[in-house]
């Protein structure tokens, strides 16, 4: 068994991240879904959709709950999701460093991969002085 991962982001942003992961990467080695909340859509039709994902993503060791832009409706809806009963984790800021690295990490348990995840955001922004 292995985590789940949800892309849980405005319109374009999850597919696109997930996309672009697989154009780098082929297969990906975890369970991925990628869920938008279209804008101005009602945070109860983006709940329905999530947790039907979150669902089917987990099979036992959780699942890595990727949003955009914490505050916004995507993690909005993401906190409750925390309400299903299923062990869940929240992380914002998604990018494709972050999920490049979740990838390349998969046997991680859901609790490590958590670090793993916000350590690869941080270290994917490079400030070129040049």
């Amino acid at each position: 068994m292995s985590v789940g991962v949800l892309l849980l982001t405005h319109s374009g942003v999850g597919p696109g991240l997930l996309g672009a992961a697989r154009g780098v990467m082929g297969p990906l080695p975890l369970r991925t879904a990628a869920i938008e909340a279209g804008f101005g859509e009602g945070h109860e039709q983006v709940l329905m959709r999530a947790s039907a994902a979150v669902r089917e993503l987990e099979q036992g060791d959780g699942v890595l709950v990727l949003t955009d832009l914490y505050g916004a409706t995507p993690s909005n809806v993401a906190a409750k999701l925390a309400n299903l009963g299923c062990r869940m984790r929240r992380v914002a800021g998604v990018n494709l460093p972050m999920l490049l690295r979740i990838m390349n990490y998969a046997e991680q348990p859901l609790d490590e991969l958590v670090n793993t995840a916000t350590a690869g955001a941080r270290n994917g922004v490079i400030v070129d002085h040049a």
